[in-house]
């Protein structure tokens, strides 16, 4: 058996690419980590490369990460090849003892590095990590076509987006009831945009980079591509009925947020209800 039928790299592939046949990556755009149990690392150890290369700076210090193992999506990797050649286009890698460098252990077999946005991956893992106890294992980033849109026509607050988005499907105050949380545009991959959004994660499972796409962190790879996939079709509900030439007549009302909430036993996040 070869690493690539290994479960964490089967499921870390297909969201790979769901994704890409959503349309949310064009080209290489978005990009994925998954930080590893330790039975997976077990799993994938005997696949590690003999002569591992030196360590590369993280561009940040996570100590709580010291010792831990990523897959990661490759820089300049297209999601579409994620499948046909993973060895290529994925990589593991391992965390040093200080939590400020990386090495990769395994992938990229022509070369390369992690993900661009590894040092905003990894400053969120180690937020998610602290405030989940754990359980959080996912950060994953997509050019989610409508809600992008809805960053140029909405004001860019966490309320505004959040209530946008709760009353626009019923669903969405059961999947992210703590809301989402607003970046304003900044230039990708650097540390000022690794630092806001691992501010805005201590609170939200998911955030939105204005006129960017969306940040989205889970435990595991369904709750996490269901949180982006609901969010999108939330905002694409939202544009298609503003694009419909009339007003919005009605909507989900705050009390009925509260009813649903209740009902599913989930506690929504007041500050943005009326």
């Amino acid at each position: 058996m070869g690493i690539a039928e290994i479960e964490v790299m089967k499921g870390f592939v297909r969201l790979c690419d769901d994704g890409f046949r959503m349309g949310w990556h064009e080209r290489n755009g978005g990009n994925l980590t998954y930080r590893m149990k330790p039975h997976e690392v077990a799993e994938c150890r005997p696949f590690f490369y003999e002569k591992i290369g030196a360590w590369t700076s993280c561009g940040i210090v996570a100590e709580s990460l010291a010792g831990e193992y990523f897959i990661a999506t490759g820089s300049g990797k297209f999601m579409r090849n994620m499948a046909i050649n993973t060895e290529d286009n994925i990589c593991i890698a391992e965390i040093n003892e200080k939590g400020d460098a990386y090495r990769i252990v395994w992938g990229l077999t022509r070369g390369g590095v992690p993900t661009s946005e590894f040092p905003s991956h990894l400053l969120n893992h180690s937020v998610k990590k602290a405030a989940t106890n754990g359980s959080h294992r996912i950060i994953y980033h997509a050019h989610t076509p409508s809600v992008i849109a809805l960053t140029f026509v909405l004001p860019l607050t966490d309320r505004d987006f959040s209530r946008v988005l709760w009353k626009s499907m019923t669903e969405c105050p059961i999947v992210f009831p703590a809301g989402v949380g607003l970046v304003p545009w900044m230039i990708p991959g650097g540390a000022d945009i690794a630092i806001a959004s691992s501010k805005l994660m201590e609170e939200y499972d998911a955030i939105i980079w204005a006129h960017h796409g969306t940040f989205c962190s889970g435990p595991d790879f369904d709750a996490t591509f269901g949180l982006m996939h609901t969010l999108e079709k939330s905002a694409e509900i939202y544009l298609k009925a503003l694009s419909c030439g009339t007003r919005i007549r009605q909507t989900i009302t705050d009390d009925a947020l509260r009813q649903v909430a209740k009902a599913f036993g989930v506690t929504l996040n007041e500050k943005f209800l009326d």
